[in-house]
């Protein structure tokens, strides 16, 4: 069976996207990198090598997307203002209603992965304000000039363009058409394009991994991603913790379950959890308007941090959910009584 990561629908509004950039000078495919790409991409994967330089051609730099991932919110704001960014009412509000829309397919999704309902709706929340904000960056354009003009990570992006054009070949789609963020992500829940080659899961069963429309496919390939990168049903992503006498140096703390429970109590940090002291987990810090506080992460909150490398990503996340699920709870409680 064909899986296509565009619905037919999406398919032709990007055939008439006003969103395209003009013709411009293009990227210039003489360049002894783009040229090796070219190569590798025939020798690995059989493309064309004068289609594949003619494709590269008509990429079109992009200098203000050097300029927006230099700059990335995680790294310029404290945690008190990135999350105000996310915890507001109305993204609450369009989270308990995407839920309230969903509620079937978001219930056996959760039931079957064990990934809870809220944070596959929250996911959806934080990355694109529920689909309202998908990017309107062409992916070839993006993944172009941060593959061949972004030396600090172009060996990532690089990789993430030869997903894309093994994607769009798999599932028939013009490589020139997809839109995402300035970084390539695509569709909903903003999947690179390894992750929708991965993780991407046909729910649906309708011969489509729609990402961009929500539905099954959307909730169902974020709770792959999820259990994919070890999900625990059942135990928590992070508490709160307090350390009165001789806390840690905030910018030593590290992306990585790095400490135990037991280890951090040894350090004088309290927080209640029913986990063994030999479970994993990390020390998070949080500034707040007041001054640092301290939480900390367990397995759960690690693998959110795999969709984002970024302690305020994932809290984020965490925390809409919880809000999320707290007003849908509310919602469904008061719907009941009348």
């Amino acid at each position: 069976m064909t899986r296509h990561l565009l619905g037919a629908s999406l398919l032709a509004l990007l055939a008439i996207s006003p969103t395209l950039p003009a013709a411009g000078a293009g990227f210039d495919v003489a360049r002894e990198d783009v040229q090796g790409f070219v190569a590798s991409m025939v020798q690995q994967h059989g493309f064309d090598a004068t289609a594949l330089t003619a494709l590269l051609r008509e990429a079109q730099p992009q200098p203000r997307i050097l300029e927006l991932i230099a700059k990335p919110a995680e790294r310029t704001l404290s945690w008190w203002e990135y999350r105000a960014r996310f915890l507001t009412s109305e993204r609450i509000e369009g989270g308990v209603k995407v839920w309230q829309t969903h509620a079937a397919e978001l219930k056996r999704i959760s039931e079957r992965s064990g990934v809870p309902a809220e944070y596959l709706v929250a996911i959806t929340g934080v990355e694109t304000f529920y689909g309202r904000v998908m990017g309107r960056n062409r992916v070839l354009d993006a993944l172009t000039t941060l593959g061949f003009d972004y030396p600090p990570r172009g060996d990532f992006f690089r990789r993430e363009l030869e997903q894309f054009l093994l994607l769009t070949r798999e599932d028939g789609v013009d490589p020139r058409k997809p839109l995402g963020s300035y970084a390539g992500a695509m569709g909903i829940a903003q999947f690179m394009p390894s992750s929708v080659r991965a993780y991407a899961v046909d729910d649906g069963k309708d011969g489509h991994r729609d990402l961009f429309e929500y539905g099954p496919d959307v909730f169902a390939s974020v709770a792959n991603y999820f259990t994919v990168h070890g999900w625990r049903s059942t135990e928590p992503v992070l508490v709160d913790a307090i350390n009165a006498t001789a806390p840690d140096d905030p910018a030593s703390a590290r992306l990585a379950l790095g400490d135990t429970v037991a280890s951090l109590r040894e350090r004088g940090y309290q927080f209640a959890t029913a986990l063994p002291d030999d479970a994993p987990a990390m020390l998070i810090p949080a500034l707040l308007e007041s001054g640092m506080s301290w939480r900390v992460g367990f397995q759960n909150f690690y693998v959110i941090t795999r969709y984002n490398r970024s302690f305020m990503y994932a809290m984020a996340v965490h925390e809409l959910a919880q809000a999320i699920a707290a007003r849908y709870s509310a919602a469904e409680l008061l719907l009941q009584q009348t």
